[in-house]
């Protein structure tokens, strides 16, 4: 390999690229997760009260849905609140004071607990429209769905690229090996002459495989910091549009010693693939 450092420089860098792509897809998932996780806990549902619904019957259904497993906490918002929300938010105070009667009804605002399926959140708020005195309940989760479908298809896409370009470095690294074996062809046949064993042989090979795949994985790792580095700026900034709510993570400590085992062992599994068949082809004339 230092012989030939261009060759295995550009080799190594190639192998960089093919891991670096679907590990960035990775760590866009899971930032994507942790976000939805966090836009899950705002999901609000909305019971809209029966017109005759007195304040205080409000307020104490109300108390009675906080108690449940699956609720975090609720408000009781009388019509005159709402109507006065409605008013300072809208901008048409004039129109309003035109009704004769409040056309609004009162609302309880109820927040289920954070990590709550979207089944169970779902079944949660049609048991509550359910409930004596509720008119109509919703749930308007229509955005977060959507969130959820784009997240499992990136998550998606990265296991079907990752598979791709796993292919591609067993291809890269035994296509360089088969490369190696052919230009020491001779070397190998006299080797075998004089007794040497597959084993013995191949065992240089493997160790390139070993290399080409951990020096891959660096440079995977280098082109991942890189991208990171480059982005700081807008990444900086949509944190700051979410007053620091949103943290966006790296790979951390883990996912770096999953890189460098990837790299290592896909450029050793595409040196033993090669190697075990050429080997096995070469027989001293």
């Amino acid at each position: 390999m230092h012989r030939r450092w261009v060759a295995s420089l550009l080799t190594a860098l190639v192998i960089g690229i093919a891991l670096a792509l679907p590990t960035g897809l990775y760590v866009l998932v899971q930032n994507l997760e942790s976000l939805s996780q966090g836009w899950q806990r705002a999901v609000q549902a909305s019971l809209y009260l029966e017109s005759d619904t007195t304040a205080d019957q409000g307020r104490t259904l109300a108390a009675d849905i906080q108690h449940r497993d699956q609720v975090a906490s609720t408000r009781f918002v009388s019509a005159d609140e709402g109507l006065a929300e409605f008013r300072k938010a809208s901008g048409f105070g004039n129109a309003l004071d035109a009704l004769a009667d409040n056309p609004l009804p009162a609302v309880i605002v109820v927040v289920p607990k954070s990590g709550l399926p979207k089944a169970a959140i779902g079944e949660l708020i049609s048991t509550l429209g359910q409930l004596p005195r509720v008119a109509r309940a919703e749930l308007d989760q229509a955005w977060l769905s959507r969130l959820y479908a784009i997240v499992a298809l990136i998550e998606r896409a990265a296991w079907v690229i990752g598979l791709l370009l796993a292919a591609a470095v067993l291809f890269i690294v035994g296509n360089t090996i088969r490369l190696d074996i052919e230009n020491r062809r001779e070397e190998i046949e006299v080797m075998k002459l004089l007794g040497a064993s597959d084993a013995f042989i191949r065992r240089p090979f493997l160790y390139s495989g070993f290399w080409y795949g951990l020096i891959g994985a660096i440079f995977a790792l280098i082109l991942l910091a890189a991208c990171f580095i480059g982005l700081g700026g807008p990444l900086s900034e949509l944190t700051r549009s979410y007053d620091g709510a949103l943290d966006i993570h790296g790979l951390g400590f883990a996912g770096v010693f999953g890189v460098l085992l990837t790299g290592i062992a896909l450029g050793w599994a595409g040196c033993v693939i090669t190697v075990n068949r050429r080997l096995a082809a070469i027989e001293p004339k």
